[in-house]
Order: C-alpha cells, then sequence, then structure tokens
C-alpha cells in the first residue's frame, strides 16, 4: 500500500508495511482518509535522527486522536534511514496518530525485548519517493515554541495524506 504526504515543501510517498505491520498500517490509513492529518505540521525536526509530525496544528495544539494501538515492533522491520515509524510516549503501547521519519539509521529504537524499555517503536513503512523533500525538512532551523524544542522556525505543514494504492 502506497500514501502520499503532501507537504508544504513537496510530497513524501510512503510504501506501507501491511504484512510486517497490519494494526499499525490500518490506524495511520484511517487517521489519513478520517483528515485527521490535513493541516498538521512537522513540529520536531531533529538533524542526523528524524522528523516527527502527525499531531499538532500550526498554532502547537494537540489534536485529539483516538484509542493507543498496541505495538508492533517485533515485527523484523528496523529504524533505518528512510522508514517511517511510530512516535509514542514511554509506553510501549501508546502510539495512536503521530509518526516520523528516520533521518539515519536509528537501531537503537528497534525492539530488543518486550520490557517497557526494549519494546522498540514500530516501522510501518518506508519512504521510495521524496526523500529530498525529508532532507530539506531535516535540515530547516528550529526553535523552542510552547513548550517545545526542535520545533521548524517556520511550519512545515503535512496538507493532505492521500492513500495512492
Amino acid at each position: 500500500m502506497k500514501v502520499k504526504l503532501a507537504t508544504s515543501f513537496g510530497d513524501i510517498i510512503l510504501e506501507l508495511s501491511t504484512d510486517k505491520a497490519p494494526n499499525t498500517v490500518k490506524n495511520f490509513i484511517s487517521y489519513a482518509e478520517s483528515g485527521h492529518y490535513n493541516g498538521t505540521i512537522f513540529h520536531r525536526v531533529i538533524e542526523d535522527f528524524m522528523i516527527q509530525g502527525g499531531g499538532m496544528d500550526a498554532q502547537m495544539n494537540v489534536l485529539p486522536a483516538g484509542d493507543p494501538i498496541q505495538n508492533e515492533a517485533d515485527n523484523g522491520l528496523s529504524n533505518v534511514l528512510g522508514t517511517v515509524a511510530m512516535a509514542r510516549l514511554p509506553d510501549p503501547h501508546s502510539a495512536r496518530a503521530q509518526f516520523f521519519i528516520n533521518t539515519t539509521d536509528n537501531a537503537f529504537l528497534d525492539h530488543r525485548n518486550t520490557s517497557d524499555e526494549g519494546w522498540g517503536y514500530c516501522v510501518f513503512g518506508k519512504v521510495i519517493e521524496g526523500m529530498d523533500i525529508v532532507e530539506q525538512i531535516e535540515d530547516t532551523p528550529t526553535t523552542s515554541r510552547a513548550g517545545y524544542q526542535d520545533v521548524p522556525e517556520k511550519p512545515i505543514t503535512i496538507e493532505e495524506v492521500i492513500v495512492i494504492e
């Protein structure tokens, strides 16, 4: 399955791993189809780490999200350059709508065991087009705003997430 992240910097095409992370993909697609991601921003951008979005509007308001999902990080996929994974709180089974794209190899985020510290972050797809857009977002100057760090100085909007296949 493929989706297009239409951003204010350009399009990013993701191929989602329905076979390795079926519930995570279903969750992501339900947010996409409901319009949840439309108008959200990449609110956390850390060079040589990742870009995160899907949960805040341009005014830094956290958007309401549905119930958390079961972590599928034990699926054999690794947080390597260009993969997309679910963001979450310290509780390993707390992912809702927010996601991130790895901008380097982040194996320390991978599943190691079923302890709270070892669960890892579920990879559920990869960038197949638009990695240059991801890199442009990663290179954006950041600041602190509304109690959050690593926020792009100028909002980078996810205009729409479109299921294309």
